[in-house]
């Protein structure tokens, strides 16, 4: 077996794990789920969670291996 075929072990999950950054202070971004406040800035162009939101989504998306 080449190196080729054996898969690396990250090749099954391919979950983009960037964040935004964190906000030094208000304002805050709202939840894109809740429309609770985030952690990050109100500026910040993309999807926003909620520190709950944020859990409940990467247990939902959580690769089973």
């Amino acid at each position: 077996m080449s190196s080729d075929d054996d898969p690396g072990p990250n090749d099954y999950c391919l979950i983009d794990a960037t964040r935004p950054p964190k906000a030094d202070g208000p304002p805050y971004a709202e939840c894109v789920l809740c429309r609770e406040p985030t952690e990050y800035p109100e500026s910040y162009k993309g999807i926003t969670f909620c520190p709950v939101c944020e859990w409940q989504e990467a247990q939902r998306t959580a690769c089973s291996g």
